[in-house]
């Protein structure tokens, strides 16, 4: 729905019970400097593009007001105002009919507007239901005691669905009037309530048509697309949540005198020195001072290779401690670390995004208020031209149930449900259903490349010229290791075959050293490992090696996979007219490598997150519309930034939330397939809008001129919608035709330049 008022949603975050005063958000708000404060505060009932614009105009005209910004998916109202005396922000939103609260990010509280809502549609559904089949009766000649019982019964149904699930609409449509507005839901609650009056009122009088149906069907209609709604924003809010739940809570810290403390991570100041376990994730931005590990990246960079750290290096939050531990100098606060500027990144990415509408919504919206003012127009008319005024409502009760918007309402939701099980039937889960309208639209698609081009696992590629008896041995000493290349050896030896070692001991950044009989041996870079003499096996410089008594008795070179199909994937949305590009945190030289295999003509390395970011919204302010693939945690802002998204299953729970579709299979090939299956269901969405417009414009007349009883009128309701459900059914018989949708087993093989332990 396009428009909302206060009582519509329930709380989304833990708030405190009362409203905060004025001393309250000043010791929550933030100093920006400049003379700039900014307040936040949770608005609940929040929750579509009217009440964003009503709450940031109100807000925007108060005095000291910088900017004021409501992001959708968290109900959170950010005000940016100038230092002095506090504006009545809370005071405004309170003559607007909304509450607010002070906004706090760590809220788990579930929110129950869901549940409501869905149990809203499943009363009004059966409600609908049931009615509708007595009212079949009735159609079919039912008279005198019968027909009036079966009018009373269905009074009885509709109203549960009247005082449940009406609720949703007559209660924001009641505030809205209360505090001087107007909305969608104020027309749809007269609408309704008049039907199911003038029903009643022919039901005691023993009249011969009663049109309970009607009223309870709108219902039901426009609660789904409700629901939709809410589905969307959940996981919108889902995906920042969960990013925000991978910074550290707290950290060791080391005072001068050498005392631990533990503080929450918000206490750490600049300056003060933490000890990061291996295991645990860094907690704020800072420099290693003393210690040496391996770091998983995977969030900074998307790299899934290790980097060692050592004294002296620069370090971010979100990175994970892999196997030794680390004395960090903060450089900066929580609020300013680099996780910290993820979730903003993410939140203002979904902010834009909210402004995008279903088109089932915006098409409910636009004409459920003109359905009522063309009955209420006629009804006027038609008074002032008979007098009779029963004459008169049953005409315009006619106009309300020939001119319903159901079949409006349906065209695009029963696309958007064949097309979604189109798309699962392909390993392709649509996890938002405006999702299918925005991918139909889309010119450029900017891929990541470790984890999705490529399938982001190390493969050993020269398994056949090493000695089996080495390959066990290596895989032994692999085994007490979480390095990425160390797993891929030890997974290629049977466990039980593997021999055992006195002592193991790992280097971070070089590899791990066993004895056993009185031999040395190492699994690590070449230099370290030692090269005294050649057994042929020397491989590649640099390479991972094995070394007895520092003597290299066999060498390990690996490669990263391309997924399967992403040649013919890339080429296929070539050929659909998209402008393919890469997007990395990798070297230029493994890039370019990927880049030549798939004939991409555009990549850009060595990116972080935010410059992917930045080369979304450029591509977005140039007047594209952008497809991003990606599945690294680092990949979510940029998710979240584009037109829309699309993320494999082995993604990262956060990009898996962050993403509109998220395909199952290795293959690349649901990328082009869902592209594929998205125009058409536009394609389809079309015709069924045009459907019920021709519809409506032939009806409508008619019924207004008084030539349509009620029989006809909801027979020709119900003959329009299944005329939209019968061409929405037709995806099932074309889509993806275009697209071929076998998934290889096996991808060619990209010779990445890794990192040995």
């Amino acid at each position: 729905m396009s428009c909302c008022a206060p009582g519509a949603e329930m709380d989304t975050g833990r708030v405190k019970p009362d409203l905060p005063s004025d001393q309250e958000i000043r010791l929550a708000s933030r100093r920006l400097g400049n003379g700039i404060i900014q307040t936040d505060l949770t608005v609940p009932t929040v929750h579509c593009g009217a009440c964003i614009r009503a709450i940031e105009t109100a807000l925007a005209d108060l005095d000291r007001v910088e900017t004021a910004r409501v992001n959708l998916s968290t109900k959170r109202v950010s005000v940016r105002w100038r230092e002095g005396e506090a504006p009545p922000i809370v005071a405004t939103l309170e003559g607007l009919g909304y509450a607010a609260h002070l906004f706090d990010p760590d809220g788990d509280e579930k929110d129950g507007t869901l549940l409501q809502l869905v149990r809203a549609v499943a009363v009004a559904g059966f409600a609908a239901g049931n009615i509708m089949l007595l009212s079949v009766s009735v159609w079919s000649g039912a008279e005198g005691a019968t027909r009036d019982l079966f009018h009373w019964v269905s009074a009885l149904i509709a109203i549960p669905a009247l005082a449940f699930a009406g609720g949703i609409f007559f209660q924001p449509g009641w505030n809205a009037l209360r505090h001087g507005r107007m909305n969608m839901d104020v027309p749809i609650a007269v609408g309704v309530s008049l039907a199911y009056a003038m029903s009643l009122y022919e039901t005691v009088n023993h009249g011969e048509h009663a049109y309970f149906d009607a009223s309870v069907s709108l219902l039901f209609f426009l609660l789904i697309g409700r629901t939709l709604d809410h589905v969307m924003r959940e996981r919108a809010r889902t995906a920042v949540k969960g990013l925000s739940r991978l910074a550290a809570r707290g950290a060791t810290v080391l005072r001068e005198d050498g005392a631990r403390d533990y503080l929450p991570v918000d206490e750490i100041e600049p300056g003060m020195r933490v000890l990061v376990a291996a295991g645990q994730r860094i907690p704020l931005d800072g420099t290693v001072v003393r210690g040496s590990s391996d770091l998983d990246c995977s969030l900074v960079s998307g790299e899934s290779t290790p980097r060692n750290a050592e004294a002296g290096e620069m370090v971010q939050a979100g990175m994970l401690n892999l196997t030794g531990p680390l004395t960090v100098e903060a450089t900066a606060a929580a609020k300013d670390s680099f996780l910290a500027e993820m979730v903003r990144l993410l939140e203002a990415a979904e902010g834009g995004r909210a402004h995008y509408r279903q088109i089932a919504d915006r098409v409910a919206a636009l004409y459920a208020p003109v359905v009522h003012l063309t009955a209420f127009a006629t009804f006027l008319g038609w008074m002032a031209a008979s007098g009779d005024w029963h004459r008169t409502m049953t005409i315009a009760i006619a106009v309300l149930i020939i001119t319903c918007p159901c079949a409006l309402g349906l065209a695009v939701p029963i696309v958007q449900v064949v097309a979604a099980r189109r798309l699962f039937d392909n390993g392709i889960m649509v996890k938002d259903g405006s999702a299918l309208e925005r991918l139909a639209a889309v010119d450029t698609a900017v891929f990541d490349k470790t984890g999705t081009l490529t399938l982001g696992k190390p493969r050993l590629v020269n398994r056949s010229s090493i000695d089996p008896a080495m390959l066990a041995i290596a895989a032994a000493i692999g085994a007490h290791s979480r390095h990425p290349l160390s797993q891929a050896i030890s997974g290629l030896a049977s466990p039980a075959g593997l021999p055992t070692f006195n002592d193991v001991r790992e280097h971070p950044g070089f590899g791990i050293e066993a004895t056993a009989a009185g031999n040395t041996w190492r699994l690590g870079r070449r230099g370290w490992a030692g090269c005294k003499g050649q057994t042929g096996a020397e491989g590649k410089a640099g390479a991972t090696v094995l070394t007895r008594n520092e003597r290299i008795v066999a060498s390990f070179e690996f490669e990263d996979a391309l997924r399967a199909d992403a040649d013919t994937a890339i080429a296929q949305l070539k050929h659909a007219g998209l402008t393919v590009e890469m997007l990395s945190g990798d070297t230029a030289v493994a890039c370019a490598e990927v880049a030549g295999a798939l004939q991409l003509d555009r990549f850009s390395p060595a990116l972080v997150p935010s410059g992917k970011v930045e080369r979304i919204m450029r591509l977005t302010n140039d007047g594209h519309r952008v497809l991003m693939v990606g599945d690294g945690l680092n990949d979510t802002p940029a998710l979240g930034a584009a037109h829309v998204s699309i993320a494999p299953a082995t993604a990262a729970d956060i990009g898996r939330n962050a993403a509109d579709f998220v395909f199952l299979r290795e293959s690349l090939q649901a990328v082009p397939l869902a592209l594929d299956v998205s125009r058409k269901a536009r394609q389809l969405v079309r015709q069924n809008i045009a459907i019920a417009t021709v519809y409506n414009a032939i009806a409508v007349p008619i019924a207004i001129l008084g030539q349509v009883t009620p029989l006809i009128a909801s027979i020709a309701m119900s003959a329009s919608s299944l005329l939209v459900i019968g061409n929405a059914l037709r995806l099932q018989g074309f889509a993806g035709s275009e697209v071929t949708t076998t998934v290889s087993s096996t991808g060619s093989g990209i010779r990445a330049p890794v990192q040995p332990s």
